[in-house]
C-alpha cells in the first residue's frame, strides 16, 4: 500500500522538487533605457515603419531580387534546417520522460550434458514473446529542465533564421545599390573619356600647326589613357555584382544579366524614416531574442547538472508468453508479469558532479554577458546608422548644388566657346568637370542609400512580414 502511494505522490513530488534555478528573464544591461535615440533629429521619428522596408526605395527591380533571395537563398534553407533538427531534438527530450515499450520474441535451443548415468544429453527448446517497458521517475527536475533547455534552443533557432533575413535583406540591398553606382560611374566615364578624346586631337592639332609643345599633347594623351584604364575596374566590379545579386537569390551566374543591365539610378531613401525608440528596438532585433534565448536555455542546464547529484528511480516491467514449445505461446497459463523497482545514486562521485553544476554556471554567466554586449552592440550600431544616415543627407544636399554650380559653369563655357572668348578646350573640361560633380552626386546618393540600408539593419527590420516568402520551417 505504502509503494503504490509512492506512485501516487510522484507526479507531485515531481513537480515540486525541481533543480536548479528558475528563469525569471534577464537582468538589464543598462541602468535606464533611453526614452529616444541620441542621434534622431527631424528626418527620423516614432512612425510605423513601412513593412518590408525595402519598398519604401521604390524600386520594383529590388523588390523582385528581395522576393527571390527570401524565396531561395541557401543560408535561409540552411537556418530552416536548423529549427527543424532543434524541434526534433525537442520532441526526442519530451518522449525521454515518457515510459519506453519494447516487444520481444525468443527462440533458443540449447544441448546440455547429461547427468543420468548414461550421459545422455538434454535438448531444450524455449519460446517466449512479450513486452519490457521502463520509466524513469523525473523525481528532482531534470529531465523538465532539459525540455526547457531544448525549447529555448528551438526559439533560438528562430530567431536565429531571422537574422539571417535581416542580413540577408540588406546585403541584397546593398549589393543592388552598389550596382547602380558602378553602372552610372561607367556610363559618366564613357561620356568624360569622349570627352577627352576630342579633347587629345584638338590639342594634336595645335600641335601640329606649332602653338603649343609636344609636352603639352603628351599629357593629355596620358590623362587620357589613366581615365580609360580607370574604367575596366568598374566594369568587372560591374559583373561581379551582378552575379553576387544571382548567388544570392539562388541563382546561377549571369542569370539576372538581362534585368540587371539597364543603367539606373541608385534608389532614395524617403524623406522621412521610421526608427521607434531603443526599448522597441532591443525587442524586435532577432539577434537579441537570440542571445536572451540561449540564456535561458544555459540556465535551464544548471538545473540539469543539479538533478545528477540525486537518486535515480526507475522501473522495469515485463510481460510474456512462453515455454518449451510453440504452443506455449499462446497458453495464457504460462502469463508471466516481473515488476523490478530500480535506485541508482552516485553519492560519492569525488565531485565530478558539483564540477558539472559550476560548469553550467559558468556557461549561463557567459551566456548573460554576450546577451549584455548584444544589447549594448544594438544601441551603438543604431546610434551610428543614424548619426551615418543624417550626415550622407547634408553630403548630398552639398553635392546637388555642386552639381548645379558646375552644370551653370559648363553652359556658361559653351557660351563663351561660341562667342570665340575660349576655345573649344577649355569648353570641353569644364564638360568633364560637370559630369565629374554628377558622379559625385550619384556616389552620394549611392552612400545615403547605404546608410539608409545600415540603418535598418541596426534596428532589426527585415523579418518581419516576409514569412510568406521565407523558406517553409516545419
Amino acid at each position: 500500500m505504502r509503494y503504490k502511494s509512492a506512485l501516487l505522490f510522484a507526479p507531485l513530488l515531481t513537480a515540486a522538487c525541481t533543480a536548479g534555478p528558475d528563469y525569471h528573464g534577464p537582468v538589464a544591461a543598462t541602468p535606464a533605457t533611453p526614452p529616444s535615440f541620441v542621434r534622431g533629429d527631424a528626418s527620423t521619428g516614432l512612425l510605423e515603419a513601412a513593412q518590408p522596408w525595402w519598398t519604401a526605395l521604390h524600386d520594383p527591380i529590388l523588390d523582385q531580387l528581395m522576393n527571390q533571395a527570401l524565396s531561395a537563398n541557401p543560408r535561409l534553407d540552411a537556418a530552416a534546417a536548423r529549427i527543424r533538427q532543434a524541434r526534433s531534438s525537442l520532441r526526442q527530450r519530451k518522449a525521454g520522460g515518457l515510459p519506453t515499450i519494447n516487444g520481444s520474441a525468443l527462440y533458443a535451443k540449447a544441448r546440455l550434458p547429461g547427468q543420468a548415468e548414461d550421459g545422455d544429453a538434454t535438448t531444450l527448446d524455449l519460446y517466449n514473446l512479450g513486452f519490457d517497458a521502463s520509466w524513469e521517475l523525473d523525481l528532482f527536475g531534470g529531465h523538465h529542465r532539459a525540455v526547457e533547455a531544448a525549447r529555448a534552443d528551438v526559439e533560438g533557432s528562430e530567431a536565429s533564421l531571422d537574422v539571417a533575413r535581416v542580413s540577408l535583406s540588406a546585403e541584397v540591398a546593398q549589393s543592388y545599390v552598389d550596382l547602380r553606382d558602378r553602372q552610372q560611374r561607367l556610363a559618366l566615364g564613357t561620356q568624360a573619356l569622349a570627352l577627352q578624346d576630342e579633347e587629345v586631337a584638338l590639342t594634336r592639332q595645335r600641335f601640329e600647326r606649332g602653338t603649343i609643345a609636344h609636352g603639352d599633347l603628351l599629357q593629355q594623351e596620358f590623362d587620357r589613357d589613366g581615365a580609360r584604364a580607370r574604367l575596366s575596374p568598374i566594369r568587372a566590379e560591374v559583373d561581379a555584382l551582378k552575379d553576387k545579386l544571382a548567388i544570392l537569390t539562388g541563382a546561377a551566374p549571369g542569370t539576372l544579366d538581362a534585368l540587371l543591365d539597364p543603367p539606373a539610378l541608385p534608389p532614395l531613401p524617403p524623406a522621412q524614416v521610421a526608427v521607434g525608440d531603443p526599448a522597441a528596438l532591443l525587442q524586435r532585433r532577432p539577434d537579441i531574442r537570440a542571445a536572451e534565448r540561449k540564456l535561458a536555455a544555459q540556465t535551464a542546464r544548471i538545473g540539469v547538472a543539479d538533478a545528477a547529484r540525486f537518486p535515480h528511480i526507475s522501473f522495469l516491467g515485463l510481460i510474456g508468453l512462453g515455454g518449451s514449445s510453440p504452443e506455449d505461446l499462446v497458453d495464457l497459463d504460462k502469463f508471466t508479469v516481473a515488476a523490478v523497482p530500480r535506485i541508482s545514486w552516485s553519492f560519492l562521485d569525488f565531485g565530478k558532479a558539483r564540477a558539472r553544476i559550476n560548469a553550467a554556471e559558468a556557461q549561463r554567466d557567459e551566456a548573460a554577458a554576450n546577451y549584455r554586449a548584444a544589447v549594448l552592440t544594438a544601441l551603438q550600431d543604431a546610434e551610428g546608422a543614424l548619426s551615418r544616415f543624417q550626415r550622407q543627407r547634408e553630403s548630398l544636399a552639398d553635392l546637388v548644388r555642386a552639381e548645379q554650380q558646375a552644370k551653370a559653369a559648363a553652359e556658361l563655357a559653351r557660351q563663351r566657346s561660341e562667342a570665340g572668348t575660349i576655345s573649344i578646350i577649355n569648353y570641353r573640361i569644364t564638360q568633364r568637370q560637370a559630369l565629374g560633380a554628377t558622379q559625385a552626386k550619384v556616389e552620394a546618393m549611392a552612400a545615403l542609400t547605404g546608410s539608409f540600408i545600415s540603418l535598418q539593419k541596426a534596428l532589426g527590420l527585415g523579418w518581419q512580414g516576409v514569412g510568406s516568402a521565407a523558406p517553409a520551417v516545419r
